[in-house]
């Protein structure tokens, strides 16, 4: 039952439940034993943007008082009083499961040993190695006979270097050493012996050689514990109109990185006296988030595990290959055929590649317009496009350069894109472009021909291979005039908001993706409380809107059969005995990332589906441009479909999302069902059971 007047779960509290989630996956002996320590750097990198950007938010609300708390359901100190004792019990949970991880290496003999347990061999092919690859990285700073104390980078490990003498307690000396982690791997691994693997951490490197590094200050007694600082990751754009947008990003980019603090770590074993120094220091107060924690921090590094150790190593499944593409060498033919989903990461990401490559050597190909969000560091993407402009091609960029933590690739990726001449668009004040749209125009016997795509994921070939998204190749004129309208848009934000009102088969926020999403809730209430057939299946990331959870409950207590698959952010009470029939949520946490938003109302009979970039939250509705389509090819209709009902018969990785938010496993007799692994082999029997062959596309709606 949902206790008391409070209508949702505080978000940040469900975002916490999610990462518990992630380090459940950490726990589970059933997985391998590098992928555990995957997920334990998973959770650290999470936390470590909770804190950056949330935690942050909350204490800029705090300084802003009433008229900022009015959004919020609870006082902010609150929410934060909440937040510190819950990442407190995390924290402890996470050392349980690290201890029990070590034994585990143990077993396997691989060793993760510090500077204390060094063999002299070991000790001599550590001294050589920090002489020969570390020294020159290492700079110490004398902290105390520095006036204005030091910028700490955000995401640095850092020594906290106490010198003393042994026949004198009183006389110490502080330092602070930032740990090389950018420019070598964290992970050292020494020599084995005896099919023994060993490996040290780059700071347990650095501490056995402390005394070498300070030899000339005459102290014979050295301890040094780790340190981090988590700095407020947001940041503010200049108003000044005469400031170019890239210069207010960049600017943006530099004043992140001296954020304010918003949360200090410490090894617990760390000196007193340098702990009470650094706290005063940096300016923090007891009600900061001050947590003391084991002798390793920056777990994320873990994510980065040597493999070569493992002697099981990990294995990923080989992306399949859609159908439709076997008999075809180009995807061009196929798409102007016929309607194609590609389901990643079961299905290989490179027909999107090879679509832009065969545009960019197509000579009836005029245009390519795209969306760009999230790129990888060495983007395929961006070279087919390169390609197409040295090819005669017209080509338009939409990149977003506000995508958080990106903004600085980004900016890259439009001083290359532009060297090339290629026209790069940088998006619409105060609301990121976030839709993954893509069209080419082609003229062949003087008749204009448009075909792309419409994807819930980035286009990004990394990604895609950890990702779980849909993206639809299609050549449906009445979309690919949605998505011109979208770019004209683009082109011209000031004047255009024509175009996207007059968007017929893309849902488009923020102007009607949330209106239509909701009339579609609605028509799903009357059919219930009329005795009709009445259902809604849901698959996305985040659910925290208010408005949408409020006709959510509407529906539930109007009948409506209620499914939901929300891998994040869920801020809805399940458990009503008012409500008609029981709402059924879960959560899936497995080796691959569960992205995709995929919308299904039974719609009287006439099933409705919808794939969209976009989750039910406030800033994905009102504060960006995102795209949701409706799927209409029977067959593709039918394959999302079969695959949210293995998603829902999850009985291995899915979690029930109960009012409390306890992330228990759905347990059931019979068959053992892990989606992820039936998804794959539902693809793959598709795959050999279905030969290449040309369909009739079916009309639009």
């Amino acid at each position: 039952m949902v206790r008391g007047k409070k209508k949702m779960i505080t978000r940040d509290i469900s975002w916490l439940a999610f990462n518990a989630r992630v380090l459940q996956e950490a726990a589970d002996d059933t997985v391998p034993l590098k992928e555990r320590i995957k997920f334990l750097g998973i959770f650290s990198n999470n936390l470590d943007e909770f804190f950056r950007i949330r935690v942050a938010a909350l204490k800029r609300m705090l300084e802003l008082g009433k008229k900022a708390r009015m959004h919020l359901e609870q006082e902010p100190q609150k929410i934060l009083d909440q937040i510190q004792s819950v990442v407190l019990e995390q924290q402890n949970e996470f050392d349980r499961v690290w201890k029990n991880i070590f034994g585990e290496l143990k077993k396997q003999n691989i060793h993760l040993i510090t500077e204390k347990q060094l063999s002299r061999d070991q000790q001599k092919f550590v001294r050589t190695f920090f002489d020969e690859e570390v020294a020159s990285s290492v700079i110490p700073l004398m902290i105390e006979s520095i006036e204005h104390f030091p910028y700490l980078r955000e995401k640095a490990i850092l020594l906290a270097v106490v010198m003393s003498k042994k026949d004198s307690a009183y006389k110490k000396k502080y330092a602070l050493i930032e740990v090389p982690t950018r420019l070598m791997s964290r992970f050292v691994i020494l020599p084995s012996q005896n099919g023994h693997h060993y490996i040290i951490l780059l700071e347990d490197v650095i501490r056995f050689c402390l005394p070498q590094i300070f030899s000339f200050l005459g102290y014979d007694k050295y301890s040094a514990h780790v340190i981090k600082v988590t700095r407020d990751a947001e940041f503010d754009l200049d108003t000044d109109l005469s400031i170019p947008y890239t210069q207010k990003i960049a600017k943006g980019i530099k004043t992140r990185k001296k954020g304010k603090p918003v949360r200090f770590l410490y090894d617990k074993q760390i000196d007193a006296g340098i702990l009470e120094y650094l706290i005063k220091r940096l300016h923090l107060k007891r009600k900061d988030a001050i947590i003391p924690g084991g002798r390793i921090h920056n777990f994320r590094h873990f994510m980065e595990f040597p493999d070569s150790v493992f002697a099981q190593k990990s294995v990923r499944r080989k992306p399949l290959v859609h159908p439709a593409l076997k008999q075809s060498s180009r995807v061009t033919e196929v798409i102007l055929e016929k309607d194609i989903m590609l389901h990643f990461p079961y299905q290989s990401f490179n027909p999107v590649i090879s679509l832009l490559r065969e545009a960019a050597m197509d000579p009836d190909v005029m245009e390519i317009k795209i969306t760009a969000y999230r790129l990888a560091s060495a983007s395929k993407i961006i070279n087919a496009l390169i390609n197409a402009k040295r090819n005669g091609k017209k080509v338009i960029v939409m990149l977003e350069l506000r995508a958080r933590f990106d903004e600085e690739a980004n900016l890259k990726w439009k001083e290359r894109l532009e060297d090339e001449g290629i026209i790069v668009l940088t998006g619409v004040p105060n609301m990121k472009i976030h839709a993954k749209i893509c069209v080419i125009r082609k003229k062949i016997d003087n008749k204009a021909i448009q075909y792309g795509f419409i994807s819930t994921g980035n286009l990004n070939e990394k990604t895609a291979t950890l990702y779980g998204d849909h993206c639809l190749l299609t050549s449906n004129p009445r979309i690919m005039t949605d998505i011109n309208r979208v770019f004209n848009y683009l082109l011209q934000p000031k004047t255009g908001a024509h175009f996207l009102k007059a968007c017929q088969t893309l849902l488009i926020s923020p102007v009607y993706m949330r209106k239509k999403l909701l009339a579609l809730i609605n028509q799903e209430i009357k059919n219930a409380r009329s005795g009709k057939p009445a259902g809604i299946v849901l698959k996305l990331n985040s659910l925290s809107d208010e408005t949408f959870i409020n006709k959510l409950y509407e529906a539930a207590l109007a009948g409506v059969d209620i499914k939901m698959i929300v891998r994040g952010i869920f801020c809805m009470y399940t458990e009503n005995r008012k409500f008609k029939k029981e709402v059924r949520a879960i959560s899936i946490i497995d080796g691959y990332l569960e992205h995709a938003r995929v919308l299904v109302f039974q719609s009287g009979g006439k099933e409705k589906v919808f794939i969209s970039s976009a989750d039910l939250m406030i800033r994905n509705l009102d504060h960006r441009l995102e795209a949701a389509v409706q799927v209409t090819d029977p067959a593709i209709c039918k394959e999302l479909k079969d695959i949210l009902q293995i998603q829902l018969k999850d009985n291995v990785k899915a979690r029930i999302l109960d009012n409390e938010l306890s992330n228990t496993y759905i347990k059931t007799k019979g068959k053992k069902i892990r989606s992820q692994v039936e998804t794959y082999q539902y693809l793959q029997h598709k795959a050999h059971a279905e030969p290449a062959q040309k369909t009739t596309k079916a009309v639009p709606e």
